[in-house]
């Protein structure tokens, strides 16, 4: 439970991160949380798909490398 609790704060963090400095402060608990959620038994699998990122990317942020964030795909107006 408490696993599935923090990878709801890393999918929140994920998606609510603004502003360079703010941005890299949040990704670093959102970083923390995953590794937290994944110690807890959440697998890789699940973390991935719920951050719609891709395994490889959270597998590096589990294994502490600092990956470069997925782009940011704009909305055309």
């Amino acid at each position: 439970m408490a696993g599935r609790l923090l990878l709801t704060a890393a999918v929140f963090l994920h998606r609510t991160v603004a502003g360079r400095v703010a941005r890299e402060r949040w990704q670093l608990r959102r970083n923390a949380a995953l590794r937290a959620a994944n110690r807890r038994g959440v697998p890789v699998a699940e973390l991935a798909a719920r951050l719609r990122l891709s395994e490889g990317w959270v597998r590096q942020v589990l294994n502490g490398r600092k990956p470069a964030e997925p782009p940011v795909i704009e909305e055309a107006a």
